[in-house]
């Protein structure tokens, strides 16, 4: 591919996002293309400084504090990572993006998604997805499997885990807010079925979008 194409996995606690990721990174290095992998926070040495800082157990941030550091996050994984990937061809796989910012901080915390745009624009500039896939689930059942999931991997990074159930509620109306008002570029899929099941349908959906991109590039 003559330039690169970006992809981000978007959904609450509990989606399959980190599980769909690598699966879907296999299905596109059988056909040739290694994808740059990728999360936010922490996809860079520096992101993952502010990563630990923000969602370990116990950390109690303002909420303008934290949409700051996300942002601050943004500027460094966008400058550093993605956009030279991009300009290289390669395809992105991204594990959160501005949508979660949007659900998170927006929906969930009550900021201004107005504000939390403007500062996208200053972080990422034109950089946007190419395609976001929204793995959509209920909270109570997305926050059952990430708590089991943090318990056998003994990993402290549950801040949002630790929130009410009207957050989490409030972040899953958000994202299915953000996938209604832009059907060209976001793709909802059930994630409550079995992960098979999901993992076929992200790579049916990535595969149009690869073949439609390539049918751009090639011209008439």
């Amino acid at each position: 591919m003559s330039r690169g194409l970006f992809v981000v996995l978007e959904g609450g606690e509990g989606a399959g996002k980190g599980s769909v990721l690598s699966a879907v990174a296999e299905w596109l290095l059988a056909q040739g293309i290694e994808p740059l992998c990728t999360r936010a926070p922490g996809g860079t040495a520096e992101g993952q400084v502010i990563r630990s800082a923000l969602v370990q157990s116990g950390a109690n941030w303002e909420p303008t504090a934290e949409l700051l550091m996300m942002m601050a996050d943004r500027a460094q994984h966008v400058g550093r990572l993605i956009r030279p990937a991009l300009a290289a061809g390669r395809v992105v796989l991204c594990d959160r993006f501005v949508g979660s910012t949007i659900a998170y901080q927006g929906g969930g915390r009550g900021l201004s998604s107005e504000v939390i745009l403007e500062l996208q624009k200053i972080a990422a500039d034109d950089v946007a997805a190419d395609l976001t896939i929204l793995l959509d689930v209920s909270p109570a059942i997305g926050l059952k499997r990430s708590l089991k999931r943090l318990a056998e991997e003994k990993s402290s990074e549950d801040l949002f885990e630790r929130l009410d159930i009207g957050f989490h509620e409030r972040v899953r109306a958000s994202f299915l807010k953000q996938a209604a008002a832009d059907t060209e570029h976001w793709a909802v899929i059930d994630a409550s079925r079995p992960i098979v099941e999901v993992i076929g349908d992200v790579q049916a959906r990535l595969a149009e979008r690869i073949e439609q991109r390539s049918a751009d590039w090639a011209g008439p």
